[in-house]
């Protein structure tokens, strides 16, 4: 899936849409929930805001549920926090570059919730 290049809207937080959008991912789901209730009107913003809150749940409960499984679901959680991370900084980057990464599952979900906030 190819992100998709957009001229973001001016955002109402007064920062670059740009920013606003890689700021959504530096903290997860705290930063998202920020963003998500200051920005009234860049759809760009509001969409990268609830992929950040959506990505940082699914994340956090993912890595509760294998790192309580003894052996197998600490193997596969050794796996999933490099994966985690590279893919923080890749939706940031994105982000950054004006792009929507409609992560696979979930994106296009967030894109049909974020025009409801």
């Amino acid at each position: 899936m190819q992100p998709i290049q957009v001229n973001p809207d001016p955002s109402s937080t007064g920062l670059d849409p740009k920013v606003a959008g890689l700021l959504c991912y530096l903290f997860g789901f705290i930063t998202g929930i920020v963003f998500l209730m200051l920005e009234k009107k860049s759809r760009f913003v509001k969409f990268h805001a609830l992929q950040s809150i959506v990505i940082s749940v699914v994340l956090i409960v993912a890595s509760l549920i294998l790192g309580s499984l003894p052996l197998i679901g600490w193997l596969f959680a050794l796996i999933l926090s490099p994966l985690s991370f590279l893919l923080w900084i890749a939706l940031m980057l994105l982000a950054l570059q004006g792009r929507m990464y409609k992560l696979p599952l979930i994106g296009d979900w967030i894109e049909k919730q974020g025009s409801s906030f």
